[in-house]
């Protein structure tokens, strides 16, 4: 992976998606309601959210307009996103789309940059349902941290301090803190206050 040009994100978001439908076919319907690190959501709307990322990627793939989907599906079950992610996984199974240039909220980018988005937003959100539902919040290290090297390459912490900058201030990880629980950090998520789940 070069400054540049980071690495085809097609594995790590097939892990990734992969890792999500795992944690959402163990929620509960009694934790639907449960509150997650993310503050504006409870369960019920963070899988919802989650659900309609893997919405964007496929209209992302077809050429559509990402910014027309909404930010909550209609739908929030393990089955109902399993089924979205496998065909965002066929429609990027096209090496073409990679370079093709595509618009997303923050830009005009290519859509290997753009999917890369979707990769880390996928593993975030895991980590915050993970946390919220009391299961193992760390996914495959091996994937996660090249994930968390692009997120840190592209979304530097200099640039948070930015309105258009979706992202809160970087958290200093814990010290036994695994690459999810970093990535999540990034981002802005303070695992201390979830420590009782994290552990």
């Amino acid at each position: 992976m070069t400054s540049n040009q980071p690495a085809d994100p097609r594995p790590a978001y097939a892990a990734a998606t992969e890792w999500v439908t795992g944690l959402l076919a163990a929620v509960s319907d009694d934790q639907l309601t449960a509150p997650t690190p993310c503050e504006e959501f409870d369960v019920r709307m963070l899988a919802a959210h989650v659900t309609a990322t893997a919405q964007r990627a496929i209209v992302l793939a077809e050429g559509g307009d990402v910014l027309a989907v909404p930010r909550f599906a209609e739908t929030h079950d393990a089955e109902s996103f399993a089924a979205l992610v496998g065909r965002a996984v066929e429609l990027w199974s096209d090496d073409a789309k990679l370079g093709a240039m595509v618009r997303v909220p923050w830009g005009e980018v290519p859509g290997a940059g753009a999917l890369w988005g979707y990769v880390s937003e996928t593993f975030v959100h895991g980590w915050d349902l993970a946390v919220a539902t009391g299961q193992p919040a760390e996914a495959d290290a091996s994937v996660v941290e090249p994930v968390l090297a692009v997120a840190q390459q592209f979304i530097p912490a200099e640039i948070r301090g930015d309105t258009e900058v979706p992202f809160g201030t970087v958290v200093e990880p814990r010290p036994e803190a695994g690459p999810t629980e970093r990535l999540a950090n990034w981002t802005g998520r303070d695992a201390t206050k979830w420590v009782r789940s994290v552990a």
